[in-house]
């Protein structure tokens, strides 16, 4: 779409894009990387620095076209403009130039790439991984996008969904969990963070980062940005406190970690909602989140029994999924034209529902064939060796740390 260069709204734009550079490298590098035993910090880090890279270079050649192109029967954009041939730096979309869309659409794939390594650390081969990331965005994030916000037919269906909790945050989590399941369980299941204070760092750029994430994707320098910008960070905030006060009311004590947890599974829920809510919304949305992960990390996870080593399912996966259905209950319309089931308009949370489901249903079918495929020609597993040892020796030959 045409229209008339704004310099502020570029300006922000860039900026948000950013910010969201930040949640990836370094956010989830320190989150994720504090996390682990140190024998596997640096894998742990360069999985979600290698996804990026190789995300990077396949949306640059031709993921963008197929997520944004004119859609072919609802499912996938045709592929012009290759390798950006025919993209200009005076070719706008909106009010931005493309290429800045482009490269604020690249920070979400990259990013939704390296939140699916939580799972599987300490135990998948890097070569998998990298493989595993090409099919991945190929066959499952870029196709999803196209649906939610390139004109497919969840779009034309009206599903509402301002910063990607389907695209993002159910995908991530959903995907995290097949992986878990086909890779199966570590040799020790323990969770012994080596270094906490990375994980703060981490979770503190991904706190900052999301303001981009999700103001950003007003794509203008206006109002709704700053909505979406403000009812994010309360609902962290709520989700905080949520966390702490579960944790002293099951243990009796509070941790940073769960702290930490509960900002995030609040930011994730937002996701979908921060450009559609107020904040009365963003309140009830920040506090169900916290308490939706927390179950499903601290109840749930054991009694399933799968080996999701970060939680990104309990944390994205069950808050995207809350998220995506509590927009269609608390969307208001004096904020973005959206109407929620509370405001008058039942019709968007059976819409919110089946986009839901569908996303669940698409994402773990074509994850599982993949990861599937992979187990059964490379293999997805590091040698029991290589696992008990720690994969930063054993596959970079390099520490973390020299004592």
């Amino acid at each position: 779409m045409e229209g008339i260069l704004s310099a502020g709204d570029t300006a922000w734009v860039l900026i948000s894009t950013i910010l969201v550079l930040l949640m990836s490298i370094p956010g989830i590098a320190f989150f994720y990387g504090g996390l682990v035993k140190k024998k596997n910090v640096l894998n742990t880090m360069f999985l979600t620095l290698i996804a990026f890279a190789v995300v990077t270079i396949i949306w640059t050649i031709f993921g963008y076209q197929l997520a944004f192109g004119e859609s072919i029967i609802g499912f996938i954009g045709y592929p012009t403009n290759l390798l950006m041939h025919g993209i200009g730096v005076n070719s706008i979309t909106g009010t931005i130039p493309t290429i800045v869309f482009i490269a604020f659409q690249l920070t979400f794939a990259g990013l939704t790439a390296a939140l699916i390594s939580g799972a599987i650390i300490g135990r998948m081969k890097f070569s998998a991984w990298i493989l595993f990331i090409v099919a991945w965005l190929i066959a499952v994030y870029i196709p999803l996008v196209h649906w939610v916000w390139g004109g497919g037919w969840m779009m034309d269906m009206g599903v509402i969904d301002f910063a990607g909790g389907t695209v993002v945050e159910i995908c991530s989590g959903i995907s995290a969990l097949v992986l878990a399941l086909i890779i199966g369980d570590r040799k020790d299941k323990s969770l012994l963070p080596h270094n906490l204070g990375y994980t703060v760092l981490g979770a503190s750029f991904l706190w900052f980062g999301w303001m981009g994430f999700n103001g950003g994707s007003a794509l203008a320098a206006n109002g709704l940005a700053a909505s979406a910008l403000f009812v994010s960070n309360l609902a962290a905030a709520v989700g905080l406190l949520t966390w702490v006060c579960l944790d002293i009311l099951k243990e009796g004590k509070p941790t940073v970690l769960g702290a930490l947890s509960g900002a995030i599974s609040a930011l994730v829920a937002m996701t979908p909602a921060a450009g559609f809510v107020n904040s009365d919304g963003a309140l009830v949305i920040g506090f169900l989140a916290a308490v939706v992960s927390y179950i499903a990390i601290t109840y749930i996870k054991p009694r399933l029994g799968f080996d999701d080593a970060l939680d990104v399912f309990g944390i994205h996966g069950a808050a995207g999924i809350w998220g995506t259905i509590a927009t269609g209950l608390f969307a208001v319309p004096v904020i973005n034209e959206a109407t929620g089931f509370f405001y008058g308009n039942p019709s968007q949370l059976y819409i919110q529902i089946i986009a839901t489901v569908a996303t669940i249903i698409y994402v773990f079918v074509v994850t599982f064939v993949i990861a599937k495929v992979l187990d059964l020609t490379i293999g997805l597993r590091v040698s029991e060796k290589e696992e008990v040892e720690g994969l930063d020796t054993h596959i970079h030959e390099e520490s973390g740390y020299r004592f």
